[in-house]
C-alpha cells in the first residue's frame, strides 16, 4: 500500500490561504469497507492506517518520515494558481468595453 504525500488545496468556500500550507501523508485503503451486519455502519475491520493522516510543515520532512520508516510512498505537487489582478473600480471605468448590464 503506498501513502500519498500533498499539500491540501484550499476549498471552494473560503477565500484566503489558511490551512493550506501543511503538507500531508495518508495511507489509502488496504481492505475493502463492508456494512456492519448489526448496525449498518460502513467500515473495515483492521484497517487503522487507513485513518491517519500525518501533517508535515514542509514536503522534505514528509518524505524524510516515510524513508525513514520505508513507507512506499507518492507525491503530489500542487498546481500553481494562476492569479489575476482585478480592481473593483475598473467595472465603472469610461474605457470599458463591455456594456454595464446592471
Amino acid at each position: 500500500m503506498t501513502a500519498r504525500i500533498y499539500r491540501k488545496p484550499k476549498s471552494a468556500g473560503q477565500s484566503g490561504q489558511a490551512g493550506t500550507h501543511d503538507w500531508i501523508l495518508e495511507y489509502g485503503q488496504s481492505v475493502p469497507h463492508r456494512p456492519s451486519p448489526l448496525m449498518g455502519w460502513t467500515g473495515s475491520q483492521h484497517d487503522t492506517q487507513s485513518q491517519l493522516r500525518l501533517r508535515f510543515p514542509n514536503e522534505e520532512s514528509a518524505v524524510a518520515y516515510a524513508n525513514r520508516y520505508a513507507i512506499a510512498y507518492e507525491v503530489e505537487r500542487p498546481v500553481a494558481r494562476i492569479r489575476k489582478a482585478k480592481v473593483y473600480a475598473d467595472n465603472f471605468a469610461a474605457n470599458r468595453i463591455q456594456n454595464w448590464t446592471h
